[in-house]
């Protein structure tokens, strides 16, 4: 035992026996008018003997001054109460008539007081002088939480235990009227929350913490609309469908992705287990955004192996340490396999289907900024054009059960090459479909929140460097989807398939980007245009100011699932000749006839831009 609990222990110790004797002497004299204290004394010792020794028994010595609470307050009734009852039995077992019943009685609620009261006591001083409610200190931030039951009080309480949350809680907001105008913790309840602003304004908060135990994605999303609405730091409890690693309900910063007014997706589990398990599955491009959430994802349906394929190292390595753990967590029986090239080496494709001969292909390396692409037309069609063929031929020749491509948005009458290119994929992997046994397909969908190079961490970065937020026009909107909510589709298209479909994700209502940066900056506590400037900087080379609509609900036909619908099939190109002519020219024409070359095949292509 080291020296501060040794301190500790024998301070404890000794203003308990000081308690004891005190209460003692105090009860006899109270009820006796002429103790025989030399008699009384050997009792005494021995009562605090018998005390201390049931104090270390239930751990009253090993209490953590600092979070004492509820349960330690129950151990210490309980130990006085049984030390008591032990000694009364002993004064009545020696005769000792000095010391009644009645002592006892009145005793023990002091005691317990007093022994409670000790242990609280450095509680009860770091609340008074170190009190966030006492303190003027202005670093505490004055806050709201949403939720006046179970949850609000978790949260309540997480703010008093944990010394890094600055939190200083002014009052609970919660739309059930019983609540109302009620008390929880010290604390007024208000509401509806539709009114929060006001309260927001009238306390000068800073943040506000949603706590509600039972709440779902779409009702989070409506709550976050009226709160962004005032420039305030907002944070949540995980909601009760996501997975907590530690089983505990910690306050979390509130994602831009919790905006999105989408509700769970339904899929078929069982379909997909039975699509995966115990298949051997090739993941491309699996240290990207989608393709690491496919790993993790198609993990979780235990194949007998996983094979990760990526040209860059850094992100895949970072996805191979998270699986291994997940393997090692779960027990899992799923050997991970980890390989580094490019598609377009077929060489190299080659080497990795004839030593794992995988049972399912996911196909998600590309090429995918658009600007970028823009003046490097021949390494897109090279990953993008090249790399896919040679990945769906070599499906084709291991005769891999299912290849499921990952398509876009920008495939839609394309104004830019990179999405020229996912056309001339999906015109590709329909080829394939009609020559081969395997049943190819792919899976067409808009930007997703958060992935590599997407508008959200860019936003972020500038936000915490103080801005300004850069947009290119003004009226500028995407079709936007979460990366799980799009991987659990893209694994859903792959259980439908039966060959030669593209399927279309259903995106939801567009977004206006300079909406979704508003909501960034104000979630972040600032004031768009006074703390954080929002500038326009003009549309860049191939970009749309709206993409075309995924969706027609006339055209596409409806699946099992509401969120996924099938495009009517397409005349099938000569692609065989397209490939022969793309190599040929590849690294021989310029930029931009490498663009008209590919549009030979896209006819939908235009160019937009003279590089």
């Amino acid at each position: 035992m080291n020296r501060r609990l040794l301190t500790k222990l024998i301070g404890l110790i000794v203003i308990d026996i000081i308690i004891i004797s005190s209460l003692f002497i105090f009860g006899v004299r109270s009820f006796n008018e002429n103790p025989d204290m030399d008699k009384l004394f050997i009792l005494l010792i021995a009562l605090i003997a018998i005390k201390v020794i049931i104090y270390g028994l239930l751990s009253l010595y090993r209490f953590l001054l600092s979070h004492v609470g509820m349960v330690e307050v129950i151990r210490i009734v309980f130990a006085v109460i049984i030390s008591n009852i032990i000694a009364f039995s002993l004064t009545k077992a020696f005769k000792i008539e000095e010391v009644n019943f009645l002592l006892f009685f009145y005793t023990t609620p002091l005691e317990i007081l007093l022994i409670t009261g000790v242990r609280f006591s450095k509680r009860i001083i770091k609340k008074v002088f170190h009190s966030r409610y006492f303190n003027s200190n202005n670093k505490y931030i004055n806050t709201l939480i949403v939720g006046a039951g179970s949850a609000g009080k978790i949260a309540y309480d997480e703010i008093q235990k944990n010394e890094k949350l600055l939190n200083r809680v002014i009052a609970f907001i919660d739309d059930d009227q019983r609540k109302q105008n009620q008390m929880l913790n010290g604390l007024p309840v208000y509401g509806p929350i539709s009114e929060i602003a006001k309260y927001i304004e009238k306390y000068n908060i800073k943040e506000v913490i949603i706590a509600i135990a039972n709440i779902d994605r779409i009702r989070l999303s409506e709550i976050l609309e009226i709160i962004t609405a005032s420039s305030v730091k907002v944070k949540r409890l995980p909601l009760l469908l996501e997975d907590v690693a530690s089983g505990e309900r910690k306050i979390l910063d509130v994602k831009i992705e919790d905006l999105l007014n989408r509700g769970v997706i339904e899929l078929d589990n069982k379909g997909l287990n039975k699509f995966i398990k115990n298949k051997v599955v090739l993941v491309t491009g699996a240290g990207g955004s989608i393709g690491s959430e496919l790993c993790k994802q198609i993990l979780e349906n235990e194949p007998s192996e996983l094979v990760l394929f990526d040209i860059y190292e850094n992100t895949t390595y970072e996805t191979q340490l998270e699986l291994c753990k997940n393997i090692e967590d779960n027990n899992l029986k799923t050997k991970l396999h980890v390989l580094i090239g490019s598609v377009y080496n077929k060489e190299r494709m080659y080497q990795i289907f004839n030593r794992f001969k995988p049972n399912l292909v996911f196909h998600a390396a590309a090429y995918k900024h658009v600007p970028l692409m823009e003046y490097s037309a021949h390494e897109a069609v090279r990953t993008n054009i090249v790399g896919t063929y040679n990945v769906a031929s070599l499906a084709n020749d291991f005769e891999v059960e299912k290849f499921i491509l990952v398509s876009s948005d920008k495939a839609v009458r394309p104004t830019n090459i990179m999405g020229a290119t996912k056309t001339a994929c999906e015109h590709i992997i329909q080829y394939f479909d009609t020559i081969s046994t395997t049943f190819y397909a792919a899976v067409r969908f808009g930007n997703v929140l958060g992935s590599h190079g997407s508008v959200v961490p860019i936003f972020k970065k500038q936000i915490e460097n103080g801005g300004p937020v850069t947009i290119t026009h003004p009226e500028i909107t995407r079709f936007f989807m979460t990366i799980p909510e799009a991987v659990s589709l893209i694994l859903q298209s792959g259980v439908y398939a039966k060959g030669g479909e593209i399927f279309i994700l259903d995106m939801g209502e567009p977004v206006k980007i300079v909406d979704l940066a508003d909501k960034m900056i104000r979630l972040s506590g600032l004031v768009p245009n006074k703390d954080i400037k929002i500038e326009f900087t003009g549309l860049r080379p191939g970009e749309k100011l709206f993409e075309e609509l995924l969706l027609d609900v006339s055209k596409h036909h409806k699946t099992e699932n509401n969120k996924i619908y099938i495009e009517e099939k397409r005349e099938i190109k000569d692609i065989e000749k397209f490939i022969k002519l793309v190599k040929e020219n590849l690294d021989v024409v310029s930029n931009h006839k490498m663009k008209e070359l590919v549009q030979e095949l896209v006819t939908t292509y235009k160019i937009t831009t003279n590089n």
